[in-house]
């Protein structure tokens, strides 16, 4: 590495792909950095394929780097990463916990984690101190071998699919050689706490919600879906993939009454987009649903307000993934929105039954199709579940206590931290 090469910020923050529109909790962390004045770069393990950006990532102003996504694309940065590597000391160390790692799981994909490891190692710039990496899986690999190259120390933040999707022994290795580590649902935390090195290696930490980013709650129509020109507005937010539960949605949509006016609008980019058009046609149905694909935060604001009920019917998917406490739950929250959700998850650390919306058995479309009529047709219900959904946001899900925490621990890291 050059000698005269600038110094960089202390803190390096990395992740799969950034920015994404799906991810606003890391855009809502990393903003809440920049404010507190802790200068840190962005490392991304591929670069961004929605087309729109949050209003958040557009005031980030971090260094951003990418890591080639494909290392045959970009050989010769590989090959740096490399020569860079072979004289330090923590080779040996570095190469015997990938090789050990690559016993384990012998694919394309380890061997890519390694060779975006070289890179990077190589090119963080001096006076990098400290990694924090979120996703526990494909980027904390990366990171784990960047700051085994460089004797670095790194943290992270584990989220939903990461946790339930990674095996046991890479879970277990990753915590012992990471400082700290938060996630953000009880489930997640049991999880990642039963095969911790310490009892205080992993905390429970909500990501909440920034209450600035968002207006009051709307005055809303009390539609009760009796006018077929005024029919009540169903949403749900998410990508189109097995673990939302949209299949199951569109079941439900079509089991309600048929004297029942209702409109249903999805918001979300995602690889079963096309299955689920297919399937609404097919039940007929395509005539009352917009299917408006990935929005900017301002977009999603005002699909928010101009709905009467959210619903989100999160399961497991068949490979193991499963949601966290989906940010667009407290969003919906944020407009005074009655929510009609699946007991699975992180969902029932916000949502109780009867109080903040309505709770169902992942799966269970008919108990769905019962719960998102009932509500429909009630315009008093929907209202009073959605006045104690917004003051649950404001009294225990406010995104302040979990940044400000979040931020001590970095910024402890960073000044113990000797660097390079």
């Amino acid at each position: 590495m050059s000698a005269d090469k600038p110094a960089g910020p202390p803190l390096a923050i990395a992740m799969k792909g950034y920015p994404r529109l799906s991810e606003t909790f890391i855009a809502q962390e990393l903003l809440a950095l920049q404010r507190c004045g802790l200068p840190f770069a962005i490392w991304s393990l591929r670069h961004p394929t929605d087309a729109a950006r949050h209003l958040m990532h557009k005031e980030i102003a971090a260094p951003l780097h990418y890591l080639p996504e494909y290392l045959h694309h970009d050989w010769p940065r590989v090959l740096r990463g490399l020569g860079s590597a072979l004289p330090r000391p923590s080779l040996l160390r570095l190469l015997g916990v990938f090789l050990r790692d690559l016993a384990r799981d012998p694919t394309r994909n380890r061997l890519r984690r390694f060779g975006q490891a070289l890179v990077m190692a190589r090119e963080l710039p001096p006076g990098t101190r400290h990694l924090h990496v979120h996703f526990l899986h494909t980027p904390a690999s990366v990171i784990r071998y960047a700051a085994l190259s460089r004797g670095l120390s790194w943290s992270f933040s584990a989220h939903a699919k990461d946790i339930w999707t990674t095996p046991d022994w890479e879970k277990r290795e990753k915590i012992a050689d990471a400082s700290w580590g938060v996630t953000c649902t009880r489930d997640g935390h049991a999880e990642l706490a039963r095969l911790a090195d310490g009892p205080d290696k992993v905390a429970l930490l909500y990501h909440g919600l920034d209450l600035a980013r968002f207006p009051p709650p709307p005055v809303r129509q009390p539609r009760d879906g009796g006018e077929a020109g005024d029919p009540v507005r169903l949403l749900s937010i998410g990508r189109a993939v097995e673990k939302k539960g949209f299949d199951d949605l569109l079941n439900a949509l079509a089991a309600l009454p048929a004297g029942l006016a209702w409109r249903f609008t999805h918001i979300g980019g995602g690889e079963r987009l096309g299955v689920l058009k297919a399937q609404a046609e097919a039940l007929g149905l395509a005539g009352r649903i917009e299917w408006r694909g990935a929005l900017a935060q301002d977009g999603v604001v005002a699909a928010l307000r101009e709905a009467d009920l959210f619903v989100l019917p999160s399961k497991q998917a068949g490979d193991g993934d499963r949601d966290g406490l989906p940010n667009v739950v407290m969003e919906a929250a944020s407009q005074g929105l009655a929510i009609v959700a699946t007991d699975f998850a992180g969902i029932p650390e916000f949502v109780r039954h009867d109080s903040e919306g309505l709770l169902v058995a992942p799966g269970d479309v008919a108990a769905l199709s019962a719960a998102l009529g009932a509500l429909a047709g009630d315009p008093s219900r929907r209202e009073a579940l959605g006045a104690g959904a917004h003051a649950r946001l404001q009294a225990d899900f406010s995104a302040q206590a979990g940044l400000a925490r979040i931020h001590a621990a970095l910024l402890a890291e960073v000044e113990r931290g000797k660097g390079p």
